[in-house]
């Protein structure tokens, strides 16, 4: 069996949908003692697309960019899910693209390995692999789960092998020229007293090595994984700062929701995953109720950043939930942004005002069609990307809190 047996990819014209956006009345939020009836909506939708702005940015080339395409699909009575999955494919194969799919940042073996989950609203249809290895589209291999299995998530090695059995290329690396520099100039920074920079062999006094501090032989196996990891971070982060990854790259994560005209709500999450991660390590991305969560009756959630709160806090089904209680995408977001915050209470996640420091960014929209892109942390440089008849765009997120996260 090959991929054409289970993904559409014939799409007729671009019909732009004419009905005008209907917004609802601002509801009253609810005590934890009273639950009102689940919100049903018999009101005709828009066809709408939210999503990061890597799904507006990047086009492989092309005259598309993932949301682009999935909009044009859905406006055109493509199955919503199909339409959605043929647009991610667009920057998971951006070779431009640090962030999923070829070329993504690897894990700290310098091995890219990445994740995706989807979820069908109409259908109740859900799929997501984790830690696969040598596939460009793990999209494919989740809608593939959802559609040929009665699994949920399939990782690792059973994941490739599950692609293979398919028909589905299997490449040796999925590097490019890139990111292999990246990840050597990563590791420089990380150990560089072992990896040698050959232009520049003392990285600007970012490291107690260079100070003329030593190591501690002495130290606990613990003591000194948690200075590696510490250092891994901050190697990560000071290239952020360096401009040579972007940060919503360094995070990395595409998750793009759409709705029909008739309603239907579909969504995909895919990602390389925390750049220079341990091995093996799934954060949010393909985990359904964190990274991503739809419900048909009522709206649907991605989401990228911090993907280990986003796990401990299920905090794409939380919105979900608030939404079907009466919440608007914009409140249920910065909710579940606060319960983040207050559960984040361990030094190394705070910053030197004792907030989180990571940002968090969450994609809403319900049946409806209202929508809110909602981060832990606003600036005038955080969007997220929309597309709707008035065209695709990127609009500005909305913060909970104000200033950097690792000030």
């Amino acid at each position: 069996m090959h991929r054409r047996d289970f993904v559409k990819t014939t799409v007729q014209g671009i019909a732009v949908a004419t009905t005008p956006m209907v917004v609802s009345a601002q509801p009253a939020l609810l005590d934890n003692e009273k639950h009102s009836p689940p919100a049903v909506h018999t009101r005709r939708a828009r066809p709408l697309c939210i999503a990061d702005v890597s799904s507006i940015r990047f086009t492989n080339g092309g005259s598309e960019s993932a949301i682009t395409r999935a909009f044009r699909g859905i406006s055109s009575g493509e199955d919503v899910l199909d339409a959605i999955v043929a647009g991610v494919n667009i920057p998971e194969l951006d070779p431009e693209e640090r962030g999923i799919g070829y070329g993504g940042l690897p894990n700290a073996d310098g091995i890219v390995q990445l994740d995706s989950c989807l979820m069908h609203g109409p259908k109740k249809w859900a799929g997501g692999v984790a830690g696969i290895e040598g596939v460009k589209t793990p999209s494919l291999i989740a809608k593939a789960v959802a559609e040929l299995t009665d699994h949920h998530l399939i990782v690792g090695q059973g994941a490739q092998d599950f692609a293979r059995a398919l028909g589905f290329e299997i490449h040796e690396d999925l590097n490019t020229e890139a990111s292999r520099a990246l990840w050597l100039e990563w590791r420089r920074r990380v150990d560089p007293n072992h990896w040698l920079d050959p232009e520049d062999r003392v990285r600007r006094g970012r490291f107690p090595e260079q100070n003329g501090d030593k190591a501690n032989p002495n130290a606990s196996y613990d003591t000194r994984l948690q200075d590696f990891y510490s250092a891994s971070l901050d190697a990560g982060l000071s290239m952020v700062d360096d401009n040579l990854i972007p940060e919503h790259s360094f995070w990395g994560t595409t998750s793009l929701e759409g709705l029909s005209a008739d309603g239907d709500i579909c969504g995909v999450t895919t990602t390389s995953g925390l750049s220079w991660k341990i091995p093996g390590r799934a954060g949010d991305s393909p985990i359904l109720g964190a990274g991503q969560y739809v419900d048909n009756e009522v709206g649907a959630c991605g989401s990228t950043g911090g993907g280990e709160a986003n796990l401990y806090n299920c905090a794409s089904f939380l919105i979900v939930e608030l939404m079907r209680q009466g919440m608007s995408p914009k409140d249920a977001g910065m909710a579940a942004l606060a319960r983040v915050r207050d559960n984040t209470i361990e030094s190394r996640l705070l910053n030197t005002r004792d907030l989180p420091n990571f940002d968090l960014r969450f994609f809403i929209l319900n049946k409806q069609g209202d929508y809110a892109g909602v981060a832990m942390y606003g600036s005038s440089e955080s969007m997220f990307a929309v597309c709707d008849e008035n065209g695709a765009r990127e609009e500005p997120l909305e913060g909970l809190l104000e200033g950097p996260p690792r000030g």
